[in-house]
């Protein structure tokens, strides 16, 4: 099977943002991307310093956030614009309002009948990063990762243009789901969907994922071991994309509202209280 258009057009563009020219050519292309897609710097280092506008991309903090510590506050995993949010009602949920799709198909084959049951009644959160945002991606609370699935597809664009024409448009995409697991035993799902010209979404402690590359077949990765802290730098997308979190019933209580811009760190969901009374509270 070819690729698709918007994958070749995603590894090409990948090719220019990789490549180090000359300092003096790299200076003007690096200013200039920051001054047409209006990148506020001011957290980052001086634009001239990246040898490639992919370095400048994934760009990193040049000081960590500060985020509560509070283990029931779940803080946003990056800077983003909630394009939805509310509940998975009978295994759906939306992709922009009026759009929905199957919860399903976006984790795709290896999610279980039982796992759906388990997500029905929860929530779902979009997070699109838009070229300007900060690209890198962080644990929202302390975590176990559980499972990771690479799922090969398209590259359509993830904007809000394309969200309101497309059908499926998560679905059709490439995409990375993990199935993460809270301290307190709930579970959720972080969704990496890739969008046009993002040749890459890196995962640092993952390195056979390869996406965007020549997979063609599902691929699954089992973790017993694998601990996240809240906050923690997990990589990156190689330019704007979104992120969907997709939770089970009852495990959140969000505290954002469709088209609110969030920042990496902001607090935008609260676990539930699931205390357990003690046999003498219960009598």
């Amino acid at each position: 099977m070819s690729k698709h258009i918007t994958s070749l057009l995603s590894q090409y563009f990948g090719k220019f943002a990789s490549h180090e020219f000359k300092p003096f050519f790299q200076k003007i292309i690096n200013k200039s991307y920051v001054y047409f897609m209006g990148l506020d710097m001011h957290e980052f280092q001086n634009p001239a310093s990246y040898k490639t506008l992919n370095q400048l991309f994934t760009r990193h903090l040049r000081h960590q956030r500060i985020f509560s510590q509070n283990e029931n506050d779940f803080i946003s995993p990056c800077d983003a614009l909630i394009t939805d949010c509310g509940n998975i009602t009978n295994s759906y949920a939306l992709q922009i309002k009026g759009m929905r799709y199957k919860i399903d198909e976006l984790l795709g084959i290896h999610f279980s009948k039982q796992e759906q049951m388990l997500l029905d009644g929860g929530d779902f959160i979009n997070l699109y990063l838009s070229p300007k945002d900060y690209h890198r991606y962080h644990a929202p609370i302390d975590l176990q990762v559980l499972r990771i699935i690479h799922i090969p597809g398209k590259l359509y664009p993830v904007n809000m243009p394309s969200l309101k024409k497309r059908l499926n448009l998560f679905i059709e995409n490439e995409r990375v789901v993990m199935k993460c697991k809270t301290l307190n035993d709930k579970i959720f799902y972080m969704v990496l969907v890739g969008a046009l010209n993002v040749g890459v979404m890196q995962i640092s402690f993952e390195p056979r994922i390869k996406t965007n590359a020549n997979a063609r077949q599902t691929s699954m990765y089992e973790y017993s071991d694998l601990h996240l802290k809240k906050g923690e730098d997990f990589g990156c997308f190689e330019m704007g994309s979104t992120i969907v979190l997709i939770s089970e019933k009852d495990m959140l209580k969000r505290l954002i509202k469709i088209d609110e811009h969030v920042k990496y760190a902001q607090t935008i969901a609260k676990l539930q209280d699931i205390s357990i009374p003690s046999a003498a509270q219960a009598t």
